[in-house]
């Protein structure tokens, strides 16, 4: 076994594509040699070779940030979706849309409130996903993205619950406290949560108020806990919805390298002068702007301010916005490099990323067809899985 799926054994030559490597996109083909590349080449196609008919070959994407598997286990509020099958199913997803690895988001914190029913669930999941990918049942690589939800009430004991066996790759500070960061317009947050939970109004006061009660009194040692978390986990640190500068400051002082969905250009512009990369939401690229009303992933790509995309809750979006990108900077390998290359140095994966002799054999063969990625073949550690 070998990260949670079926090691490939044999040879096979992908030819006549065209290649995109981290600078430049070649004409030629890469030779797959059990389960890692051991060729680049250009020119004729070897012996028995697959044709791939002037589709281009792209490295397996690399997804740090989706809600998509709790949205499997969850399908509707308060519905508990069986767990193996939620998993099996969101593992298929993902394959079949070109991510080759995923950062599997879940939240650590739990509010014992019913009207919003933000329950216990991670450790739990954690272990079935671990079983799952001990028993090879899953075709693409799972590492963890624990999400450090400092407005709750169980955050330090439930973070308690994780070592370094479980693969725990981002922990990311999220603080959802209502009127700041992703939710300073109330009326955003109330659409979102009345609209997710069915709260009266006098239910969402309510909510409002006991969340910011829980922030004054828990805030500063859930902030400081989740902080050493990572550092015991061996996790990378990121932060979540930073506003102003002052919020980028903070989070380099914590050492952060990772910001999620900066909301602000001013937020975005410090954290690359603290040398902290910004990932923005590939919807939100695509929608043309973020659904909470905060800066457009567009206008932060156009000022060069935007490193690596995440799907975020659509899967399917990180291909359609990586070609998006593509178009908008006119440099097809550098807006390949935001979803395979750029988000695998962020996280320290070495072994991936991008197309070269000796890395796992992670690729996808696309077909771009009046302005659309169409997906011919997935390959994830040189098995092929979509």
């Amino acid at each position: 076994m070998s990260m949670g799926h079926i090691q490939a054994t044999g040879e096979l030559a992908l030819a006549n594509a065209r290649i995109v490597l981290e600078r430049e996109v070649i004409r030629g083909s890469v030779l797959i040699r059990d389960g890692r590349i051991a060729a680049v080449e250009q020119g004729a196609a070897p012996a028995g070779a697959v044709d791939c008919e002037g589709d281009l070959i792209i490295p397996g994407l690399i997804e740090l940030h989706t809600d998509n598997l709790e949205r499997h286990i969850r399908p509707r509020p308060k519905v508990d979706w069986p767990h193996a099958a939620a998993i099996l199913a969101h593992d298929g997803e993902l394959a079949s849309v070109g991510i080759t690895t995923v950062f599997d988001a879940m939240r650590a914190g739990s509010v014992v409130e019913a009207r919003t029913d933000y329950r216990k669930y991670a450790r739990a999941l954690a272990s079935e996903l671990m079983q799952a990918r001990a028993k090879g049942m899953l075709r693409i690589s799972h590492f963890l993205h624990l999400r450090a939800e400092i407005c709750s009430e169980t955050l330090l004991d439930e973070l308690a619950e994780f070592g370094e066996a479980d693969r725990v790759g981002i922990l990311s500070i999220m603080d959802h406290t209502p009127g700041q960061r992703q939710f300073r317009d109330l009326t955003k947050l109330k659409d979102y949560v009345c609209g997710k939970h069915g709260l009266s109004e006098s239910e969402f006061a309510d909510h409002v108020a006991h969340q910011k009660s829980l922030r004054a009194r828990l805030g500063a040692a859930h902030e400081a806990g989740a902080v050493a978390a990572a550092k015991r986990l061996g996790a990378v640190l990121a932060s979540h919805d930073d506003t102003t500068a002052e919020h980028v400051a903070v989070s380099a002082g914590h050492g952060i390298r990772l910001a999620e969905f900066p909301t602000t250009v001013e937020a975005a512009q410090a954290c690359h002068d603290h040398g902290i990369a910004v990932m923005m939401g590939a919807p939100n690229l695509i929608r043309g702007g973020s659904h909470s009303g905060n800066v457009a992933a567009a206008e932060l790509a156009g000022k060069g301010l935007l490193d690596i995309l995440s799907s975020d809750y659509v899967p399917s979006a990180l291909m359609t916005a990586a070609f998006q990108l593509a178009d908008l900077w006119g440099d097809l390998p550098r807006a390949i490099a935001t979803v395979t290359a750029t988000p695998a140095r962020a996280t320290g994966l070495d072994d991936r990323g991008v197309i070269a002799e000796g890395l796992f054999a992670d690729l996808v063969r696309v077909a771009h067809l009046d302005g659309v990625p169409v997906i011919r073949g997935v390959w994830s550690h040189g098995r092929q899985v979509g």
